[in-house]
C-alpha cells in the first residue's frame, strides 16, 4: 500500500469494536487469535476498550494476516454481511429509528464513510433505484479485494430492510462458480470483471421514475401543475442531499450538482425554492451532521475534517461550526471523550 502522506496511516480512525468482532468471526472459523494478532501492532487490551480506536495501518496489516489464513474467497463478504446496525455503534441504533427508507440509505452511507473511513463511497440515484460507488482513497492494493467484499456484505446487511434485490458488481476476478456466491445471499446477483465495484438497489415495492430531471419536470406540470410540480421540487431536494452527502467538500457546487442532475442552475435553485429550502442551507445542514459525527465518533484531527468538507484550514472550519451550533469543534470532541 503506498500514501503520499505515511502519518496518516498511523493516526487512530475507527473503532477497535471492529477488530474485536472480525477475530470473533475468524475464531469461529477455527483460526485462532494470537495466530492472526502476531505482527500486527494490535495487543489484546486494545480489543477489550470500547474507547479503543485502530490507525490503519493496524487495519492493514490485520487484514493482510487473516486473508492469508482464510480458506474461502467469500470469507469477506460473511463477515461484512455480520455487521448489522447496531455492530457499528450508538448511531447504528439511532439509523435503526429512521422509517423513511430513502432517507435510511442516505444515512448509512453517511455513517459508513465517517464510522467506517476505509474505502470512500458515492451515493446515487434516480427514481427509486440507489447505487453505492466504493472508491480505494488509501491505495489499497492487494487488500481492496478483501476490503471492498466486507463493505458490500455489510451494505446488502443492512439496506435488505428496504430494498428486496441487489445487484452486486465487483471490479475483480474470482476463482469461484456464480451460484457458490449466489448461495450467499438470495436477493443478490454477483458480477466478477466489473468497471466499477458497486451495488444498484430499488427500494422495495416502489416505482422508477424517469433519469432526466427537465424533460420529467416538464412532462409533470402539464399532467398536473401543482401537484407534480411539488412532487417533483421534493424528488429534486432528495437528489440533491444524497449528491451533498457523496462529495461534502469544495466540489460540492450548485453547478455541479445540477449538471449531475441534468438540469441547469437556475431549474435547480427553482426546485429547490419550491421545496423551501436553499442549497447553501442544504450543505451546511449536511457539513454540519457530518463534522459532529467525525468529532464525537472518531479521532481524525480537526484539520483532516476541515480539508473533508472543503474548508481551506482549521479556522474556517471551526468559525463555520461555531455559527451552525453554538460551540466550536474541540469542545464537542472534548465532551463525546468524557461521556460514559
Amino acid at each position: 500500500m503506498e500514501t503520499s502522506n505515511q502519518l496518516a496511516l498511523e493516526v487512530p480512525i475507527i473503532s477497535a469494536r471492529y477488530a474485536r468482532r472480525f477475530i470473533q468471526f475468524m475464531e469461529r472459523r477455527g483460526v485462532k487469535r494470537q495466530a492472526i494478532l502476531t505482527h500486527t501492532g494490535i495487543p489484546d487490551a486494545m480489543l477489550d476498550n470500547p474507547d479503543a480506536s485502530m490507525s490503519m495501518a493496524q487495519v492493514t496489516s490485520l487484514l493482510s494476516k487473516a486473508e492469508w489464513l482464510m480458506t474461502d474467497e467469500r470469507a469477506p463478504f460473511q463477515f461484512g454481511q455480520e455487521l448489522d446496525l447496531p455492530s457499528h455503534g450508538l448511531l447504528g441504533f439511532a439509523v435503526l429509528g429512521q422509517e423513511n427508507p430513502r432517507q435510511l440509505i442516505s444515512m448509512i452511507v453517511q455513517y459508513l464513510r465517517v464510522g467506517l473511513p476505509l474505502m470512500d463511497m458515492e451515493l446515487s440515484s434516480s427514481g427509486t433505484t440507489f447505487r453505492i460507488r466504493l472508491m480505494d482513497t488509501w491505495t489499497l492494493g492487494p487488500l481492496r479485494p478483501c476490503l471492498t467484499k466486507i463493505y458490500m456484505g455489510s451494505i446488502q446487511r443492512i439496506a435488505a430492510q428496504v430494498c428486496s434485490h441487489f445487484e452486486i458488481q465487483f471490479d475483480f476476478d474470482t476463482t469461484l462458480e456464480p451460484e457458490t456466491w449466489q448461495a450467499l445471499a438470495s436477493d443478490c446477483e454477483f458480477r466478477f470483471n466489473a468497471p466499477f465495484s458497486q451495488v444498484t438497489m430499488p427500494l422495495a415495492g416502489r416505482p422508477i421514475r424517469a433519469d432526466n430531471a427537465e424533460l420529467q419536470f416538464l412532462l409533470a406540470r402539464h399532467r398536473n401543475p401543482t401537484e407534480s410540480a411539488t412532487r417533483q421540487a421534493d424528488e429534486t431536494l432528495m437528489q440533491v442531499r444524497e449528491l451533498i452527502m457523496s462529495q461534502p467538500g469544495r466540489p460540492c457546487t450548485t453547478d455541479n450538482i445540477a449538471r449531475r442532475l441534468g438540469m441547469s442552475t437556475r431549474t435547480l435553485r427553482q426546485h429547490l425554492a419550491s421545496a423551501g429550502a436553499s442549497f447553501r442551507e442544504l450543505r451546511n445542514e449536511i457539513r454540519e451532521n457530518f463534522a459532529t459525527l467525525y468529532l464525537r465518533d472518531t479521532n481524525v484531527p480537526l484539520e483532516s475534517i476541515a480539508e473533508k468538507l472543503g474548508f481551506s484550514d482549521q479556522a474556517g472550519f471551526t468559525k463555520a461550526y461555531r455559527t451552525w451550533t453554538g460551540t466550536t469543534p474541540g469542545d464537542v470532541r472534548r465532551q463525546a471523550r468524557k461521556a460514559p
